[in-house]
């Protein structure tokens, strides 16, 4: 199954992706607009001017962290690779 027709609509303040629930946090910051970042996900983390664009980043950020960067991926000839839903 793609990975867009998975997604599932969200309710602030937490993400749905790939059928995986994630936390955010998103704090007002100082100088204006949003921060907020994926505690689980170390070195998540996103701003927007609005509390929508900030989330709509974080997705963003969210799916950059969570792909997978074929360089990164060397096997032996005998492995399998199989994915799940989580």
């Amino acid at each position: 199954m793609p990975r867009e027709s998975r997604r599932v609509k969200y309710k602030f303040p937490q993400l749905i992706i790939y059928g995986m629930k994630l936390r955010v946090v998103l704090e007002p910051s100082e100088e204006g607009g949003y921060t907020v970042y994926v505690p689980s996900l170390p070195g998540c983390i996103s701003e927007g001017d609005t509390r929508e664009e900030a989330l709509e980043n974080i997705r963003e950020a969210i799916d950059l962290y969570l792909e997978a960067v074929e360089d990164d991926l060397v096997f032996n000839e005998n492995v399998e690779q199989i994915e799940i839903a989580v």
